[in-house]
């Protein structure tokens, strides 16, 4: 069961990371007036947090086997986490741009190159 499910993941991973990342564009640029708004302490860094998370594995698995692209990809992320909060507070009149929002991204990236790296470790022994 779980084979055909890493093959698969295997042969899309450039179309998921692609996706995550537009989707990731997406959802900071468009009104969420009209979504659920949660209430929580927070909750909007840990969104920002587990988003760039799920963006960065995604793109650190297309390139499992090139760690100088993975060190380019963890630069690039970091940069479109910036672009991103930048874009909110010059391009859109409905949302703002953050620092906080910056670190809670980079804070993600830099969570999944530890889980990268501890993951992939593993995966050579």
């Amino acid at each position: 069961m779980l084979k055909p499910i890493k093959q698969l993941l295997e042969r899309n991973a450039l179309a998921i990371a692609i996706f995550i990342t537009l989707l990731i564009a997406f959802l900071s640029l468009v009104s969420l007036n009209g979504f659920v708004k949660v209430n929580i302490s927070n909750s909007d860094k840990i969104g920002h947090t587990i988003a760039y998370f799920t963006l960065s594995l995604s793109w650190f698995y297309v390139f499992k086997d090139h760690s100088k692209k993975r060190s380019i990809a963890f630069f690039l992320l970091t940069i479109y986490g910036i672009v991103l909060e930048v874009l909110q507070g010059t391009i859109t009149t409905y949302r703002t741009a953050d620092f906080y929002d910056f670190i809670a991204n980079t804070t993600g990236v830099l969570l999944a190159v530890f889980v990268f790296y501890l993951w992939y470790r593993n995966q050579e022994n």
